[in-house]
C-alpha cells in the first residue's frame, strides 16, 4: 500500500492535488436519456406550461411599449400630475383635516394614479402576451400554480450541481454580461453623441431641459431595447435546445410510452393472430364456393370467383402463401374446385390484389385465359369473360 501512494504522488505534481475536480460534476443531470422526445411527451409538456421560449423578448416588448405610451401621453401625464401637485399644495390652509376627509384625499389619489397608469399597464400587458404568443402560441395552464411536494427534495450535490456546472447558469451569465456590455456601449454613444444638449441644460428651463434629459433616455432605452430583441433571437434557439434536452427519455420510457399508446407488443400479437385466424376461416369458407384457384404450384395459391349478374370481373375470394396455400389447395380438392397452376399469374395476383378485389385491367387478359382453360376442362363455354 506504501509503495503505490509513493507511486501516485511522485506521478502527479502538488499543483494536481490542490486543483482536482470531480468531473462528474460536469456530467448530465439524467444519464441514460439519449432518446429524443415524442410528440406525445412534448404534448404533454405544453399541457403542464412547460415550454421553450425566452425571457428577452417579452421584456424588451413591455419596456418598449411602456415607452411609446409614456412619450404618447407625456403632455397629458405631465399636465395631470402638475394639476394634482397645485392641488395639494394649495388646498390644504384652513382645511380640518379629519379621519373622512383624510379617506376621500386618499380615493382621490388612488383615481388619478390610476387614470395616469391605466393606459400604459394596459399596453404592457398586451405587449407581454403578445411577447409569449409569438414565441410559444396562445397556451393556457394552471399546472405550474400546484403544489407539488414531491419536488420538494434537499439534494445537496444536485442543487450545487445546478447552481455552478449549469449549462443553463452559464448561458445566463453569459447573457447578462453580454447584455451589460452592450447596452453600456449603446448609452456612451448617445450620451457622447447628445453631450452638447446635456451640458445646456443647466441654462435653459428647466421643463426644457427635463424634455431634453427624458429624451434622451427614451432613446438609450429604444436602442437598448432593439439590442435585447436581437439577443433574444440566439437565446431562444438556445433555450428550445435545452428544453429539447430536458424532455429527452430513456429507451425504457419510449418503450413504456410506446405500450401506453399503441399497446402492449403481446396483446398486438395475440390480436393479430386473432385476426388472422379469423380471416382463415373466412377464406376456408369461400374456397368451396370458388370457381377456380391458381397455383404456384405449392407456394402461392389464390381462390377467383366469378358471377356476371352481380360481378364486373372475377374476384379474389380467397388466397395464400406456403402453408396456408396448401390448406387452400387442400380444400380445393376436397369441394372439387378445379385448381390451374400458372406460376407469375398466382404470383401477381397474391402481391397486388386482396380478399375482395376485382381483377385489374393489367391482370385480366391473363384471368381470361385461365377462366378458358377451366371452361374447357368442364367442356362449356360462358359470355362472361
Amino acid at each position: 500500500m506504501e509503495e503505490i501512494l509513493k507511486k501516485y504522488y511522485t506521478e502527479t505534481s502538488p499543483l494536481e492535488h490542490i486543483f482536482r475536480f470531480d468531473l462528474q460534476l460536469f456530467a448530465a443531470e439524467d444519464e441514460g436519456r439519449t432518446e429524443e422526445p415524442t410528440e406525445k411527451k412534448l404534448r404533454e409538456a405544453r399541457e403542464k406550461g412547460q415550454v421553450a421560449k425566452t425571457q428577452e423578448l417579452p421584456q424588451a416588448f413591455v419596456v418598449i411599449a411602456g415607452c411609446f405610451m409614456l412619450f404618447l401621453f407625456s403632455s397629458w401625464i405631465w399636465d395631470s400630475i402638475t394639476v394634482i401637485t397645485k392641488y395639494y399644495f394649495t388646498s390644504f390652509a384652513g382645511k380640518s383635516i379629519t379621519v373622512n376627509w383624510f379617506k376621500l384625499e386618499m380615493l382621490k389619489i388612488i383615481f388619478e394614479c390610476t387614470k395616469i397608469l391605466l393606459p400604459i399597464f394596459i399596453a404592457t400587458n398586451i405587449a407581454a402576451i403578445i411577447g409569449e404568443v409569438s414565441q410559444v402560441g396562445f397556451q393556457f395552464s394552471a399546472h405550474p400554480l400546484r403544489f407539488d411536494l414531491t419536488k420538494m427534495r434537499f439534494d445537496p450535490a444536485t442543487i450545487m450541481r445546478k447552481i455552478f456546472f449549469s449549462k443553463q447558469v452559464a448561458a445566463n451569465l453569459i447573457k447578462s454580461i453580454a447584455k451589460i456590455v452592450l447596452i453600456g456601449f449603446v448609452a456612451y454613444l448617445i450620451i457622447r453623441s447628445d453631450l452638447d444638449l446635456i451640458l445646456r441644460t443647466p441654462d435653459i428651463a428647466i421643463g426644457h431641459a427635463v424634455r431634453t434629459v427624458l429624451f434622451i433616455a427614451f432613446k438609450i432605452i429604444l436602442w437598448s431595447m432593439a439590442l435585447l430583441i436581437i439577443l433574444s433571437i440566439p437565446d431562444y434557439f438556445f433555450q428550445k435546445r435545452e428544453f429539447i434536452e430536458s424532455l429527452k427519455m430513456t429507451k425504457k420510457e419510449l418503450k413504456d410510452e410506446l405500450k401506453e399508446t399503441i399497446g402492449d407488443p403481446n396483446i398486438r400479437a395475440r390480436i393479430r393472430e386473432m385476426q388472422r385466424r379469423l380471416v382463415m376461416k373466412s377464406m376456408i369458407r369461400e374456397v368451396p364456393k370458388a370457381d377456380v384457384v391458381v397455383t404456384n404450384p405449392t407456394h402461392y395459391a389464390v381462390a377467383l370467383k366469378y358471377d356476371k349478374d352481380i360481378m364486373d370481373a372475377p374476384t379474389v375470394v380467397a388466397k395464400g402463401v406456403d402453408s396456408m396455400a396448401l390448406k387452400i389447395i387442400e380444400i380445393a380438392k376436397e369441394n372439387n374446385v378445379e385448381i390451374i397452376e400458372n406460376r407469375p399469374l398466382a404470383r401477381e395476383l397474391y402481391n397486388q390484389l386482396d380478399i375482395g378485389d376485382i381483377i385489374p385491367e393489367n391482370l385480366l387478359q391473363a384471368v381470361v385465359f385461365v377462366y378458358a382453360e377451366l371452361y374447357k376442362r368442364k367442356g362449356g363455354y360462358r359470355e362472361a369473360i
